[in-house]
């Protein structure tokens, strides 16, 4: 992804705002607190029915880290209390155990991944207890199956990554950041180049098949000079998968993030030359960009599915996985079952009342509409093909794209006198610029942004 260093003002200014990241369509904002745990029993129930059966991804929250890095925009509970881990994997166990009762083990486990927090602080023993808990009531694929653990290398023993190896984990995905001092000391995360490479060397020495590395671009005090220099140190590594995200700051919704201050944030026209950057390193490192941050490697299976069109984008991001539902466990984690959005409650207390009581712990959810699952269609192609076949993607809902799309089509005009896009009779093609207004792009495509409340929801685009 090669992009010009010069663009002006006016076109920055005119993209960078406001607007969301499609891991869902609709976002989480739309979804009803009315939705309750029956109407999520009846969406697995309409999904155990599906011919031919469908495989299963399982999530795993695991929310608690020791300490605070003050760009996290996950649910997290900081803690050091071994104990309340502990508690927390007793409670996860009943609520596998509910859900393993209505789920057949016919519906084989193609993917697993646990998030956080930080779920490399857990011990040894309990991610063999965990492991043995789901092993009993799914039928997990070990032997081709993607089994992913996110690693905070600061806390990552050779224990550690020795016991998840052997109970089948397969790929890590490992926080890095920015390896900049000065980044790190504003953002409450230290964390020297030295220790992550002992335990990437750790990682490919125990044989594991993928190893994916998280950056941020946009964080306090960063420079491209300094950028440049984690991504030198990051390329000399050669993670099979990076994942390069923009720094979203939304102190309205994450109150920590107001330890942050703002005018030690990244001016637009310096995020662009870090985009810019980190499209040229990368590419020219031999990494191929999948889109929305994220580059692989040429054999590497999320390029193979791009370039096939299979590849797919849910709340874990990119996956190959795009057949199988998203089952979600764990506080605040959310599924994606057929037509059917769900999020577990956010309160942990209140979790953790629920499942002791029985019952599955939903907050919210949503059930999509025909207009809905079309344009989750759409945005879901421009976010993983980088490009929309007119003629053919509508197909499957018996409609047709230059009708359906009548009004949209006059939007995307401007993003075409703009150089953003490509539109021919067939089809319509993000250029390489436009693939960093990526977002913005799909945003033509969400009704509900023209009803949304008034009021900040998302990150900026930029």
């Amino acid at each position: 992804m090669h992009l010009s260093q010069e663009i002006s003002q006016d076109l920055l200014q005119k993209y960078d705002r406001p607007g969301p990241r499609y891991t869902s369509y609709p976002t989480a904002p739309v979804w009803k607190t009315d939705f309750t745990a029956e109407d999520y029993k009846s969406a697995l129930e309409r999904s155990n029915l599906t011919v031919p059966v469908k495989p299963l991804s399982l999530y795993f929250h695991l929310p608690f880290c020791d300490t605070l890095c003050y760009f996290c925009g996950c649910s997290t509970i900081i803690s050091r209390d071994k104990g309340k881990t502990a508690d927390y994997i007793d409670v996860l166990g009943e609520e596998i155990a509910s859900l393993g009762r209505r789920i057949p083990r016919s519906r084989k486990v193609v993917q697993l991944h646990f998030g956080g927090g930080t779920p490399s602080n857990l011990t040894p023993a309990q991610n063999k207890l965990l492991f043995s808990r789901i092993n009993r009531w799914f039928d997990v694929d070990y032997a081709n199956g993607e089994i992913s653990i996110e690693i905070d290398p600061r806390h990552a023993s050779d224990e550690y990554l020795e016991t998840i190896r052997e109970i089948g984990v397969n790929r890590i995905s490992m926080g890095v950041q920015d390896f900049d001092p000065l980044v790190q000391k504003a953002v409450n995360r230290i964390q020297p180049i030295d220790l992550t490479e002992r335990v990437y060397r750790k990682c490919r020495d125990l044989g594991f098949h993928s190893i994916n590395i998280d950056l941020i671009y946009g964080l306090p005090l960063q420079t491209v000079k300094g950028f440049e220099h984690t991504l030198d140190e990051i390329v000399r590594l050669s993670p099979d998968r990076l994942a390069i995200f923009n720094y979203a700051h939304v102190p309205w919704l994450k109150k920590h993030m107001v330890l942050i201050k703002e005018a030690d944030l990244p001016r637009p026209e310096v995020k662009f030359e870090l985009m810019a950057l980190i499209g040229e390193k990368l590419t020219g490192a031999g990494y191929v960009y999948i889109g929305m941050d994220h580059f692989a490697k040429p054999d590497d299976e999320l390029t193979l599915a791009q370039k096939a069109k299979t590849l797919y984008r849910n709340f874990q991001g990119y996956t190959t996985k795009a057949e199988a539902d998203l089952i979600g466990m764990g506080v605040t984690s959310i599924s994606m079952v057929g037509d059917v959005y769900a999020q577990n409650l956010k309160s942990l207390p209140d979790y953790q009342n629920q499942v002791q009581n029985g019952k599955l712990p939903i907050h919210r959810g949503y059930r999509l509409s025909k207009d809905d699952l079309i344009r989750r269609s759409v945005i879901t192609r421009i976010m993983c093909d980088l490009e929309l076949d007119r003629n053919g993607v509508l197909n499957p809902y018996g409609e047709v794209f230059d009708r359906y799309f009548s009004e949209e089509l006059k939007e995307l005009e401007e993003f075409a006198a703009d150089g953003l896009l490509e539109i021919s009779p067939g089809r319509i093609v993000l250029t390489p610029l436009g693939r960093v207004f990526m977002r913005n792009i799909a945003m033509v495509f969400d009704t509900y942004l023209r009803s949304a409340p008034k009021g900040p929801l998302f990150s900026r685009t930029l």
